[in-house]
């Protein structure tokens, strides 16, 4: 099993020294850099230890939430605005929630191009040819670095864009003699399960922008008997955290860039490896818009013990969804993941939404399906849902082939901003 390139790529940038201790003096340089240029950070760290001692002394200084960010930006930024590159705008989930605004420097920005050549080695050879199925035409977008990381690091990278025409997707995979796809989970399973049996199949994918179900892993896997890779990130994260490794137990972290916790989502305090609780994440060496100890609301934990491959880095179990992922009805709790398990084996099925009406004993669940055909498509989809829930079901399944990309309207909202 290969070594994480994580592993050597961070002991560089490190020079070589403990991780943690360079942890701890990025971590002070960011207090000062937050305290001297942010008015949001100023105000928020009055009053805490003007330099920490240790990693555990970090513990006590307050968390920064996605309110925050929402409220007023500009508070946070460090630079001036001509100094500023990129400016990602990330709509509320809410019907009149305030958009979240991230901005990067040119400097925050190569570093994620570093990190996405680095971490793509991880399941590509110097040579192969790249498909990115992921929003690339802007300069600085994630294909877009997604594109010049790979082109660092010796691969061939195709820039494509969301799918919108699956049929017109294939034929390029086909034709560009493909060997590694990148691209959010359900547009990628639209893929494989129009895929005809004769053409390449694709060696390794990498699933991103979404949570992962592990369902569909097991579907592609099926399907075209590669190896699948999640990527765990986000856009306040400068849009790349994390990788899996080829032992697939979870994710190793630009841990020399970004400095994790997992803490109690209801006291905030910091959790023992091997327990489940709530990432946070504080940027290391990020100029533009510091972060410092980010609430992302993903729930996962530390993995104890050393990775198969070898590691000397943690390693954070893959992401089992989101605190606020879930609904109460009728007496149960209703989580997105345990829809995704049950759903994705359905064969034809592309993508779903759940949406709950009423309360108490008076909650139903609406679930619309997108199937590419319509043999027994119903009867399956009751059928998986008896596993899930005993609140009263209405099923409707759209024929839709054309239109993978049209999703339906979710209550249920799932993944992360990324």
């Amino acid at each position: 099993m290969k070594l994480t390139p994580l592993d050597p790529w961070i002991k560089q940038k490190t020079s070589a020294s403990e991780l943690a201790d360079w942890q701890l003096l990025k971590l002070n340089e960011t207090l000062a850099l937050a305290r001297g240029k942010s008015p949001f950070y100023r105000k928020l760290l009055a009053g805490m230890p003007e330099k920490l001692t240790s990693l555990d002394d970090f513990s006590r200084f307050p968390f920064t939430t996605p309110e925050d960010v929402r409220a007023n930006p500009l508070r946070l930024v460090c630079v001036s605005q001509d100094e500023i590159q990129r400016v990602v705008t990330l709509q509320s989930s809410g019907t009149t929630g305030e958009p979240k605004r991230i901005y990067f420097t040119a400097e925050d920005q190569e570093l994620t191009i570093d990190f996405f050549g680095v971490g793509m080695s991880t399941l590509t050879e110097p040579g192969e040819r790249v498909l990115i199925f992921l929003p690339g035409e802007t300069p600085g977008s994630v294909g877009d670095l997604l594109r010049l990381g790979l082109a660092r690091q010796g691969r061939i990278p195709l820039p494509y864009g969301p799918v919108r025409d699956p049929h017109h997707a294939l034929e390029t995979i086909e034709s560009q003699q493909v060997d590694c796809l990148v691209g959010s989970p359900t547009q990628i399973l639209g893929l494989a399960r129009r895929w005809n049996p004769c053409g390449k199949a694709p060696r390794t994918v990498l699933l991103s922008t979404d949570y992962v179900p592990a369902a569909i892993v097991r579907e592609l896997e099926r399907i075209w008997g590669c190896q699948v890779f999640n990527h765990y990130g986000a856009t306040e994260m400068g849009l790349g955290g994390g990788v899996e490794c080829e032992a697939h137990l979870g994710y190793h972290l630009r841990e020399a860039d970004l400095y994790f916790e997992i803490v109690h989502p209801e006291s905030g305090e910091p959790l023992p490896e091997g327990e489940y609780g709530e990432v946070v994440f504080t940027t290391l060496t990020r100029r533009g818009m510091p972060l410092i100890r980010y609430r992302m609301g993903d729930r996962s934990r530390f993995l104890p013990g050393k990775c198969p491959c070898e590691s000397s880095l943690r390693t954070l179990e893959k992401v089992r969804g989101r605190f606020s992922g879930f609904v109460s009805a009728g007496g149960e709790t209703l989580k997105l993941p345990d829809f995704d398990e049950a759903l994705f084996p359905i064969p034809g099925l592309l993508n779903f939404s759940v949406t709950v009406t009423g309360d108490g004993a008076e909650a139903s669940l609406l679930v619309e399906t997108q199937m590419l055909t319509s043999e027994d498509s119903t009867s399956l989809v009751e059928q998986a849902l008896r596993g899930v829930s005993s609140i009263k079901t209405t099923v409707k399944c759209h024929h839709n082939p054309n239109e993978v990309g049209n999703l339906l309207k979710r209550v249920l909202k799932r993944g992360q901003d990324a």
